[in-house]
């Protein structure tokens, strides 16, 4: 670089410097107002969603609350997209992680330690307990990232078909490859054409056909499925060959983003009996439900089907740990068909992951986790239908485990009522809700189809006086909200 362009380059990064201290100025370095200047000007939008204005910052956590500068409480009822399953500053998780950065913190993912081989050991080991069949882990840094891992898998495994099933209301992450299997519009939009899932009907009961019990709608939504597969001119097989053009089908067992939506019990055994009928491959995303958040390790297992492939995320590390991966069947993984550097991340089974995550997998053995879960979910799931009782603008709730769901519509109990929730979003952000004489928050997540639908991922500790406490604020939040308006 020349001495001009050196100088040219001190120039403007002294000016950068001197804008940030003018917009310090206006307000006490290190305050919230001085921190939101900052961020407008120097942050990305592009990796944030902002679901107040002002944006919350929260300076601390504890179990299953947050806190903000002001050392405001506010309970939270989706920990992180249900990816602090275990409370915020689990004492055990935490000692774990600490332990690991005084040993072995950093090594390069060409090499192999001990917690690597531990985990996948006992997440395959556990599969195939529960399945009778021998599979393999892999892992990768993120949710989506490991979608994109299981896409390959796929790919590979079907000789290079590109094309996948995936659920109305599915969503898989923002990856181009799991966007593509996203069936939000949106998420693709500005990114061009490449390659994308036939989308598939989701048995949305309280949305669905009147008429029909829900059972029956789970089959309805088999049938219609099973159709495209009657005669070549429906579009997806050659009965000359005996070949489906989609080599795989997506599915959450419940949706997560699409609104918490709970299928029928008889609905994954059906479709199962189409996939493989047809030579299609069942990838279960677990990514936000994994990990006791339904009650059971993979929520698939209320569902009496085996997967193909399993995508893990989120909770495996209670957030402590950007750390995802795949379970396979071993004829989708083994060495053979899916060699060393099929795919690569530099982070991928690191070992401050991998340690925090067999740490997991051990809690979650020793603990009880079914009866707690379902115990606390059920006692959570009454109190949300009383809610109801009260409040005829809660549509619909629903709940399997600690997963639930509380549908906001208009006083006719089913127009989706989006303005309503996003009052209640931010009122609960405010920080002024009232319980047992003392200002609290409230920490709301937002998804549905038509954003309606409050999603309810409480910790997994949650004590039965917090889930009480969530009622009461609740209530508050909805009385307050609606007068509001």
């Amino acid at each position: 670089m020349t001495h001009s362009a050196l100088l040219a380059d001190d120039a403007a990064f002294r000016d950068a410097a001197a804008q940030t201290t003018d917009l310090s100025d206006a307000a006490a370095p290190g305050s919230d107002a001085a921190l939101l200047a900052d961020e407008e000007t120097w942050c990305s939008f592009g990796d944030t969603v902002h679901y107040s204005d002002p944006p919350k910052i929260f300076t601390g956590a504890d179990g299953s609350y947050l806190y903000d500068s002001a050392g405001t409480e506010f309970l939270d009822l989706q920990m992180w997209y249900s990816a602090v399953n275990f409370g915020y500053r689990n004492p055990r998780l935490n000692e774990v992680l600490k332990r690991q950065i005084d040993t072995l913190p950093q090594v390069a993912s060409q090499y192999l330690h001990p917690t690597k081989i531990e985990l996948a050991k006992t997440i395959a080991v556990d599969a195939q307990n529960k399945w009778g069949r021998k599979g393999r882990v892999h892992f990768n840094v993120g949710g989506a990232q490991s979608v994109e891992d299981s896409l390959k898998l796929v790919r590979n495994a079907s000789g290079g078909k590109s094309l996948m099933f995936a659920f109305e209301g599915g969503y898989h992450g923002r990856t181009l490859g799991a966007s593509a299997i996203t069936s939000s519009y949106r998420y693709r939009r500005r990114y061009g054409h490449f390659d994308r899932a036939q989308f598939i009907e989701f048995p949305y009961h309280f949305r669905g056909p009147k008429g029909m019990s829900k059972e029956e709608y789970g089959e309805h939504c088999v049938a219609k499925f099973e159709r495209l597969f009657e005669t070549e001119y429906n579009g997806v097989w050659d009965p000359k060959v005996g070949q489906c053009e989609y080599a795989a089908f997506y599915v959450e067992p419940i949706q997560g983003t699409g609104g918490y939506v709970i299928p029928p019990p008889n609905f994954f055994t059906g479709l199962k009996r189409v996939l493989d009928k047809y030579g299609i491959l069942l990838v279960v995303d677990e990514i936000q439900m994994g990990f006791f958040r339904t009650g059971k390790l993979w929520a698939i297992e209320h569902f009496g089907v085996q997967p193909d492939v399993l995508v893990f995320g989120k909770a495996l590390t209670n957030g402590l740990n950007p750390l995802a991966g795949i379970w396979a069947r071993e004829e989708l993984i083994n060495p053979t068909v899916f060699p060393p550097g099929s795919t690569h991340s530099t982070f991928a089974s690191n070992p401050l992951g991998t340690a925090v995550g067999l740490e997991t997998m051990k809690m979650l053995a020793e603990g009880d986790y079914e009866n707690r879960v379902m115990r606390a979910g059920a006692h959570f799931l009454a109190g949300l239908k009383d809610l109801q009782t009260r409040h005829p603008e809660i549509g619909d709730v629903d709940g399997l485990g600690l997963a639930l769901r509380a549908e906001i519509c208009e006083a006719d109990g089913f127009t989706p009522n989006k303005k309503l929730l996003d009052r209640m979003c931010d009122i609960g952000l405010a920080g002024e809700l009232e319980h047992n004489g003392k200002k609290m928050g409230l920490v709301l997540d937002v998804g549905g189809y038509y954003k309606n639908v409050i999603t309810l991922a409480p910790s997994l500790h949650i004590s039965g006086a917090e889930i009480d406490q969530a009622l009461a604020l609740l209530d508050q939040l909805l009385t307050r909200a609606k007068r509001s308006l």
